[in-house]
């Protein structure tokens, strides 16, 4: 809606809002001669490095690099968006903020909407306080919430009458009370949805009421239900209790998921403010983004039962792909036949402090599920982990996190053909002092025919073609080289990209060499393929060559003082090749 504001009235507004007083109702500021200075609220730092400039209207930290204007200030501290924003700044200005005439009516229904939810909010918390409340505060006492964080969360109860909030309500409010749910004309008659229930309302960054969630008192199917969908709540975009953490703490470093209502209040009943709900379950794609606007640190802390599980599951499957590099994730799982409400008045604050401060980093948790039931000893369940892991990490996005990730997978699975070399693992990892040599791998001898040898050195190096296509043409066993090779000359090919982009852009080459390779089971390498063809372009030659070389070998014993110097070249170079060989070996 942003873009429907007078970007002249922004302006405006800009120009109207002292930058330090604004700044300084919510931080301690200190003058520094034109400006002033103070420790940065958007991140952890001993020593003040927040500047605040007036004359310029904006803000800058050199430490984590936050910057902006008075908007962008009151969007980042305060976690609103773009439009309540404005809305703050214009209040403070005593101004009205000019939206379009299309615009003016979407905001002044979602108004009219939360006004009715606000009165339901109230008209609950005021039934929790009467006296057929009392079921109602009975259970909260057995439940162990005092009346401070009753409170703070304004908790509240709906009689089990089934018309009583609808009465209660004046003519203007029951049609917004219909439209977003928490009344409900189904069957042609009002009728209120929560009846005989313990109510948490669902509040917004701005402390509006958009919804509720309703605990049973009775033997209902459903022991929790919460409020449809509407033009007011949006369940994936809602957290709740993030009003409530921020109302407690100036500056939220992380935050701490939970399944339920009762988890949150609970915790904040001992003093662990920064615990909240994903209305849309942590899960959801949406509910993860919008707790990621928040903060970069997540803690997701879920039953160590079965449910769980799958549900830290599906939390870890659909972070991956907003794993963007200084996102940190964590998963605390709590024993089994525990939740956070039940453990932390059994073990308290600081016991609880500690769990969540040892939570399995995502990583750390990704890899110790997916090797359940395997041992890696096995090259089958290396062959299945990989499997398991690969699809994951090739949807997280490219960074510094993924990489690691991908080599810790490499590690773990040790692929059979990983040479060892200067003690160090195909996958960069040094062998330890203490581990078990790896197992040597040998070369597999591989002979082909001369079609197909002839084949894979043009495709290692198609210059060779025009001198191999006459020698292909001598010999009609070598019909296929023969095809490949005048293809090769025609189109001028010199490299082995250019063959790719070429057969890339031809599906009839593609289907005509398709068959070229049928058979191989094992490839030898670029250097043996060239060799080999250099071998059948002079065979004579190659032969003397041999020869020398043995001549050569035979001379090993003597003083180097005693080759001539066009022997000791060719010694040189002799011993160069066994050399490269052995490394390649």
């Amino acid at each position: 809606m942003s873009g429907l504001i007078p970007q002249r009235f922004i302006e405006d507004l800009l120009d109207r809002t002292d930058l330090a007083e604004l700044i300084g109702s919510r931080i301690t500021l200190k003058k520094a001669g034109a400006n002033y200075k103070a420790r940065c609220p958007f991140h952890d730092e001993k020593t003040p490095s927040f500047n605040v400039r007036p004359d310029k209207g904006f803000y800058h930290c050199f430490g984590c690099g936050a910057h902006g204007d008075a908007i962008s200030f009151v969007r980042e501290f305060e976690g609103l968006d773009f439009t309540a924003a404005v809305e703050e700044l214009a209040r403070r200005a005593g101004l009205e903020v000019p939206y379009d005439r299309v615009a003016s009516e979407q905001i002044k229904q979602a108004k009219t909407l939360t006004d009715a939810l606000d009165f339901a909010n109230q008209f609950y918390r005021n039934r929790l306080a009467s006296p057929e409340g009392s079921l109602a505060r009975d259970y909260l006492t057995e439940r162990g919430l005092d009346p401070q964080v009753i409170e703070m969360y304004q908790i509240g109860f709906a009689p089990g009458a089934g018309t009583a909030l609808y009465n209660a309500a004046s003519d203007e409010l029951r049609k917004p009370l219909i439209e977003t749910g928490t009344v409900s004309d189904k069957y042609g008659r009002p009728r209120d949805l929560f009846r005989n229930r313990v109510m948490f309302p669902i509040r917004n960054t701005r402390g509006r009421t958009v919804a509720f969630g309703g605990r049973t008192l009775g033997d209902d199917k459903a022991k929790y239900i919460n409020s449809p969908e509407s033009d007011a709540f949006h369940k994936s975009r809602e957290i709740y209790g993030l009003f409530e953490a921020r109302q407690a703490l100036r500056r939220i470093d992380k935050l701490l998921v939970v399944e339920g209502y009762m988890d949150v209040i609970a915790l904040a009943q001992f003093g662990i403010h920064y615990a909240v709900a994903a209305m849309g379950t942590a899960t959801n794609q949406d509910s993860l983004a919008a707790l990621l606007k928040q903060t970069r640190h997540l803690v997701f802390c879920f039953d160590g039962d079965t449910a769980g599980y799958r549900a830290a599951d599906r939390a870890m499957e659909n972070a991956l792909e907003l794993l963007a590099d200084g996102i940190h994730l964590q998963f605390l799982m709590l024993p089994d036949k525990e939740d956070p409400d039940t453990l932390i008045r059994k073990e308290g604050a600081e016991a609880f402090e500690k769990r969540i401060g040892q939570a399995k980093p995502l990583s750390r948790y990704l890899f110790d599920r997916m090797k359940e039931g395997l041992d890696l000893s096995l090259p089958e369940n290396q062959g299945e982990l990989r499997s398991r892991v690969e699809p994951l990490l090739s949807r997280m996005p490219m960074g510094s996190l993924r990489n690691a990730m991908w080599q810790e997978m490499m590690r773990l699975c040790r692929p059979p053909n990983a040479w060892q070399n200067n003690g160090k693992g195909r996958d960069g990892y040094r062998q330890g002092r203490n581990s078990a040599p790896a197992t040597p791998q040998e070369r597999v001898p591989v002979r082909l025919s001369k079609n197909h040898m002839l084949c894979l050195a043009m495709l290692e190096a198609p210059e060779m073609a025009p001198e191999l296509a006459e020698l292909c043409r001598q010999d009609r066993q070598l019909d296929k080289a023969a095809n490949f090779a005048d293809w090769l000359s025609r189109h001028g090919l010199k490299t082995r990209r250019q063959v790719y982009q070429h057969l890339a852009r031809s599906p009839e080459e593609q289907q005509r060499f398709q068959s070229l390779f049928d058979g191989i089971e094992h490839l030898p390498t670029r250097h043996d393929a060239i060799d080999s063809a250099r071998a059948m372009l002079s065979p004579n030659d190659e032969n003397r060559k041999k020869r020398h070389s043995g001549a050569l070998r035979g001379k090993n014993l003597v003083k180097a003082s005693e080759l001539t110097e066009e022997e000791r070249q060719q010694f040189k170079a002799h011993f160069q090749r066994i050399s490269k060989n052995t490394d390649i070996n």
